[in-house]
This record gives C-alpha cells, structure tokens and sequence, in this order.
C-alpha cells in the first residue's frame, strides 16, 4: 500500500511563493497518476492540480493556472507543486493523492491513496 508524506507548507504573505513536496513510499509509482488537493476550513476538498504517470501531462483547477505548477520525479518517487503569487484564498491544507485510473482525474473519489496533509497559510 503507498504512502504518501507532504511537505513544504508554511506561512507566507500574499504574492510569495511556496514548493510543496509529496514522498511516495510505493515501488510502482510511476505507474500512479498524481493530484493535489485542497481543503479549507468549513469547505470540501477541492482538485487543484493532476500529473499523469509519464508527467506527459497536466491539468490544473481554473482559480490556479498560470500560478501553480505541478511535477514529478519518478526516479525519486517525488511530486511537486510549485506555487507562485499566493492569494489569502489559496490558505488550506494541501493533500497529494495518487490514482491508477485516469477518468474524473478532478473527483477525489478517484484516488486510490492520501497523505495527511500539509498546511499552507497565505497572509494578506
């Protein structure tokens, strides 16, 4: 079963930038497309970001493209998102999930594996 550990959330002011980092535990990830998540307090979670297993492609939530990017390194088991000018609304916890399946890529119901979570706070 993967594993999933986040890392790289903090607190920054609005127009920084933060590189979240996701560590799969799992020898077959490369065979998992990738996504993160995000959910703030009182809301649901929400897709923000998806990779396919190759990184030949990605697809991002419409209130981050052009800001965020998201990544992979398969010969070290990593995902990341980059994220750049920040906004006070980007403040949640990010989780990266992984999924063998490719259909409804923005449905959290997709993902097969979760981490726990890294807390990201965008001060304005």
């Amino acid at each position: 079963q993967a594993q999933l550990v986040e890392s790289g959330g903090g607190l920054v002011q609005a127009g920084g930038s933060l590189r979240l980092s996701c560590a799969a535990s799992e020898r077959t990830f490369s065979q998992y497309h990738m996504a993160w998540f995000r959910q703030a307090p009182g809301k649901e979670r929400d897709f923000v970001a998806h990779i396919t297993w190759s990184g030949g492609s990605t697809d991002y939530a419409d209130s981050v493209k052009g800001r965020f990017t998201i990544s992979r390194d398969n010969a070290k088991n990593m995902v990341y998102l980059q994220m750049n000018s920040l906004k006070p609304e980007d403040t949640a916890v990010y989780y990266c999930s992984a999924a063998r399946g490719l259909l409804f890529r923005k449905r959290t119901s997709t993902y097969d594996f979760w981490g726990q979570g890294t807390q990201v706070t965008v001060s304005s």
